[in-house]
């Protein structure tokens, strides 16, 4: 009996150290904090460089460009992101961040319907405006032709799309939180989020380009397109209101 029992001891013991050397691998809990704010610091600071060279080279940034204003080798930053994709995801993340936290501000400014939706639209073309060659990375593959070589561009044309369905999303779960639109609202939400969102890429991406009007002329003319049934919509009982 007794030498049942030590062998079994022996036998937790056995199972016993692995774990332990697992757990000394990966170093104290502090330890491994430290290393995980110091990966994230890292990946700012490299997102950060990335965007200095979307601001000068618009779509035509090249993961070359982007590690040499970071003082990296192109491998370390493949290494943060995954490729070129992983980095534009993350830079698309990003900016579109910001864009929401820009249009929730509008739409929750204590003002008239018609200057919220006013407000919105601005916010969303004062943006593009700002920021022309973040946009364009963005959203548009270059204009040169060089999509088909993968060193010199990002093949960013592909993962437009998913941006404006996040944006028109977003978009609806806020109409949709704040308008009673009566039986299928849910549905009618999503419609209103997706059209909204592609009249304000559409025209403020032809707007950008050609120039035709001035920003606060078109945002009155596109917040005349919407109104008529906006303005018809009562808010939602309970709802923060729209």
């Amino acid at each position: 009996m007794e030498n049942t029992q030590h062998d079994g001891r022996q036998q937790a013991t056995a199972v016993e150290q692995p774990a332990a050397r697992h757990d000394a691998a990966a170093g104290p809990p502090h330890t491994v904090r430290r290393q995980q704010t110091a990966t994230e610091r890292r990946r700012r600071e490299l997102l950060e460089a990335a965007d200095r060279v979307v601001l000068r080279d618009g779509p035509d940034a090249s993961m070359n460009a982007i590690a040499a204003e970071a003082g990296i080798t192109k491998p370390i930053l493949y290494r943060h992101f995954g490729d070129k994709g992983g980095l534009y995801r993350a830079l698309a993340v990003r900016h579109t961040d910001a864009l929401l936290d820009g249009l929730r501000a509008a739409l929750d400014s204590p003002v008239p319907r018609r200057d919220r939706v006013e407000a919105t639209l601005d916010t969303y073309l004062t943006a593009i405006e700002m920021r022309p060659q973040v946009y364009r990375f963005l959203m548009h593959p270059s204009d040169e032709g060089q999509g088909a070589d993968k060193d010199t561009g990002f093949d960013v044309g592909r993962h437009s799309a998913p941006l404006l369905r996040r944006l028109g999303e977003e978009l609806a779960q806020v109409i949709g939180e704040r308008l009673d639109l009566g039986p299928g609202g849910e549905e009618l939400a999503r419609v209103w989020g997706h059209g909204i969102v592609g009249m304000m890429h559409a025209a403020g991406d032809w707007w950008l380009r050609e120039r035709p009007c001035s920003r606060a002329q078109l945002v009155q003319h596109l917040a005349d397109l919407l109104w008529g049934r906006l303005a018809a919509a009562g808010d939602r009982l309970g709802g923060p209101g729209f």
